[in-house]
């Protein structure tokens, strides 16, 4: 638990077991076994990732192995039935590529061309990337644009493959029934005001009333919790500080040295608008060039 942010979902969690009399498995991970899997974790991406909790797949999957090879995962329902917070304000947009961009995007250009060295700098692809498949787009709605580039693009790329590179890590394999193609089709049918109404995934949460208590439907949204990774302290603090100080990272000049003072001078206050640290994302990426030998 990190600046009242609880590491653990137990409280929900025990509720279904409750309900359903079912026996969970309560695995408890201390900071210093998490801090100790990161190089591990990081090394077994295919790409770099910079999501906090892929150390937290890696964990677990860890510990799954030792009793099953293949798994649910529940990649898939905020992005097919509109469960992240920046689809219900995206709603009246009428400028869905500025509203998107500044929901979605960790960083503006403007911030870019602080946080990279010149060499590395060119023109600002990822909005041109979002305003292009915009364009392309059946859809005039500001909220359907976004869950179709979400969909087609970020899930394929980001949720789906940080969790398969984890889980295969140790030969487990992650199935995701909320990307059945049928249930993901008749998804796409669904008004996009039923899905985003009430904070999100509207009409999913009302179709599991009759099976789920009220408490773990209704309770706010998160994610799978790493939060020392979220809010950069002590040992966490000192190893990113020892990655981003290797002499390979200095002479790679990749990063602006400058931005990442910035970053290691104040690591809690640098959090990307869907609540990542900017510091773990630089970290990690250098941890990755590392571990992978660039």
């Amino acid at each position: 638990d990190v600046n009242g942010i609880t590491g653990n979902e137990y409280k929900y969690s025990d509720l279904i077991a409750q309900e359903y009399g079912t026996e969970h498995n309560r695995i408890h991970v201390s900071p210093e076994e998490t801090l100790s899997a990161l190089p591990a974790a990081v090394a077994a991406m295919s790409e770099p990732m910079m999501s906090h909790d892929s150390v937290g797949f890696y964990l677990l999957s860890e510990q799954v192995t030792k009793t099953a090879k293949v798994v649910q995962s529940g990649q898939g329902a905020d992005e097919v039935f509109g469960g992240y917070h920046w689809y219900p304000k995206l709603e009246n947009s009428q400028n869905p590529l500025d509203d998107y961009a500044q929901l979605y995007f960790d960083r503006d250009h403007a911030e870019m061309q602080k946080t990279l060295s010149p060499d590395y700098i060119g023109d600002d692809y990822s909005r041109i990337f979002v305003e292009e498949y915009f364009e392309k787009l059946s859809t005039s709605s500001p909220v359907n644009k976004a869950l179709q580039i979400d969909t087609d693009i970020m899930l394929v790329d980001d949720p789906v493959k940080r969790v398969d590179n984890m889980t295969m890590a140790f030969g487990v394999e992650a199935r995701v029934p909320f990307l059945d193609h049928e249930l993901a089709e008749l998804a796409a049918r669904i008004p996009s005001e039923l899905k985003v109404g009430h904070g999100g995934k509207y009409i999913l949460k009302e179709a599991a009333r009759k099976i789920l208590p009220a408490e773990v439907i209704d309770r706010p949204k998160g994610y799978f919790p790493v939060p020392a990774l979220k809010y950069i302290q002590g040992d966490y603090l000192t190893f990113i500080k020892e990655i981003l100080n290797q002499p390979v990272a200095r002479s790679r000049g990749l990063f602006n040295q400058s931005y990442i003072d910035g970053l290691l001078a104040e690591p809690d206050a640098a959090l990307t608008p869907k609540g990542h640290s900017k510091l773990w994302q630089i970290g990690s990426l250098e941890l990755w060039l590392q571990s992978h030998g660039i």
